[in-house]
């Protein structure tokens, strides 16, 4: 496992360099992980690594990208909207000359062009921002205020909103609300109840389960062999 950076095109057509987290030993089977996003990223970082290393254990080399504004990137999420992610995405599919992709959850939301590969517990993008406002509410009742679904997106289609420790503009907000899972050809779903268990995503700390790992890794090593 190594970090590396890749080169990412910015909004305005400006670039970064942003960070992958790599296992790289030039073999013919190459996975873009397109990560979860927001919370949920955070919450399954460790079962991803962990599918990672399962992978390379199997022989197949993978990459995970920071996207712009998530996780180590020193870029303004403020500023990023769901395209930006996905011409990420593509330019970190191009420098790693990936051979195939995974994304998990929110990631397939805005997967690269002309790559096959798996899609991973699919939602929408407005499941995503219900379940962000609504913990902005749970918190906000506690502080002693009283915010609603309604009034949130107004405001933040107005001017943005901070949700869940993320300032997304009221373009993301809006863009976000309307994603769906696509039907890209040679993109196969692979829904959570085939790995069993609880999903992590929906536990309060970020953890792992070595069963699951084991699963999505054996789905995604065979798969790269039909």
């Amino acid at each position: 496992m190594t970090p590396a950076i890749y080169p990412c095109p910015l909004p305005g057509g400006a670039a970064a360099q942003e960070y992958a987290l790599t296992f790289d030993a030039s073999r013919k089977y190459r996975v873009l992980i397109a990560p979860a996003l927001f919370d949920e990223g955070h919450k399954l970082r460790r079962f991803t690594v962990e599918v990672m290393r399962r992978l390379d254990g199997a022989g197949i080399d993978c990459v995970l990208p920071d996207l712009p504004g998530l996780n180590e990137s020193e870029q303004d999420l403020a500023l990023i909207e769901p395209e930006d992610w996905r011409m990420a995405l593509e330019a970190a599919a191009r420098h790693f000359e990936a051979t195939h992709v995974l994304a998990l959850r929110g990631g397939g939301l805005v997967l690269p062009g002309k790559l096959g590969g798996w899609h991973y517990a699919p939602v929408k993008g407005a499941s995503l921002l219900k379940t962000m406002l609504r913990a902005r509410i749970i918190a906000s009742r506690e502080a002693g205020r009283e915010e609603t679904l309604e009034s949130l997106m107004d405001q933040g289609l107005a001017m943005g909103l901070e949700l869940a420790g993320y300032s997304l503009s009221g373009e993301m907000l809006r863009q976000l609300g309307e994603l769906v899972p696509g039907k890209q050809p040679g993109i196969t779903a692979i829904e959570h109840e085939l790995l069993g268990g609880g999903p992590l995503w929906l536990r309060a700390e970020a953890d792992e389960d070595r069963a699951q790992a084991d699963a999505l890794a054996a789905i995604i090593a065979v798969g790269v062999e039909a």
